[in-house]
């Protein structure tokens, strides 16, 4: 708890024993036994708090893999909560180290690695990995120290992606560094070199202030502090389909 929140709890207790008092007093309460109370000591608040990388991310990818529509989405170890919801309008497959006991219409749960996935080379359209691979190497989840496990990541992200398809990344951008053994901040200009055989084909982010930017250069957060990168790549399709597809995809980037 943040000292903030300890600070805010401390305030909030005498308010939770005179609301206590209160509701005993009224009629029909119900006995309380001081065994069973929760005291909640932080909610009473004028806005409802939110985590700004999270709910943003989410939102993007969730809008994205929309206007995409494809037949299956694949997610990578993504916030639950992002792959539940996207199953109830597109099938998802989501894959994590540990087993996702979840049964859901829509939502197949496989166990795999980041490092390992198990799909062959070049066969997804649509792929997401949000706020996973900074963390990849670190040791905070058991995985194996490696300096370089984010660009490790990065390669099989790329190895599995089809021509023409997509890949959704969320990662913290800003001065580069890493916060052992939490995540790493990435510059947010290099980050699609993790990715040599994509192209960058739309940015948007949160800042400092945790405000969204549906439209960003990857510099606009550059020596930012904590903010959140939120990068559309795509595999161009085999210059064997059609030379003229890949021009169209080209031009019509935002």
């Amino acid at each position: 708890m943040s000292p903030g929140a300890i600070l805010g709890a401390l305030r909030g207790y005498p308010r939770f024993l005179a609301d206590r008092r209160a509701f005993t007093a009224l009629p029909g309460a119900p006995p309380l036994r001081r065994s069973e109370d929760l005291p909640q000591l932080l909610d009473r608040t004028e806005t409802t708090p939110f985590e700004p990388h999270y709910t943003f991310q989410d939102g993007w990818a969730a809008r994205e893999v929309a206007r995409l529509a494809p037949e299956r989405h694949v997610d990578v170890a993504s916030r639950i909560s992002f792959p539940i919801g996207l199953s109830a309008f597109v099938p998802v497959t989501f894959v994590d180290l540990r087993r996702l006991e979840v049964d859901l219409p829509g939502l197949e749960c496989e166990v795999g690695s980041v490092l390992s996935l198990p799909f062959a080379d070049r066969s997804l359209q649509s792929l997401s990995c949000l706020h996973v691979a900074e963390h990849i190497g670190l040791g905070r989840y058991g995985d194996e120290l490696d300096p370089d496990g984010t660009a490790k990541a990065a390669l099989e992200l790329q190895r599995v992606l089809a021509p023409g398809g997509t890949l959704l990344v969320g990662l913290p951008v800003g001065r580069e560094r890493v916060e052992f053994n939490a995540h790493r901040v990435h510059d947010p200009v290099r980050v699609p070199g993790l990715f040599p055989e994509l192209g960058l084909d739309g940015f948007a982010g949160v800042d400092d202030d945790g405000a969204f930017h549906s439209r960003l250069d990857p510099a606009d957060l550059r020596g930012s502090r904590w903010a959140c990168g939120l990068y559309r790549l795509r595999r161009e399709r085999d210059s064997a389909a059609s030379g003229a597809v890949s021009g169209a995809h080209s031009a019509g980037r935002t």
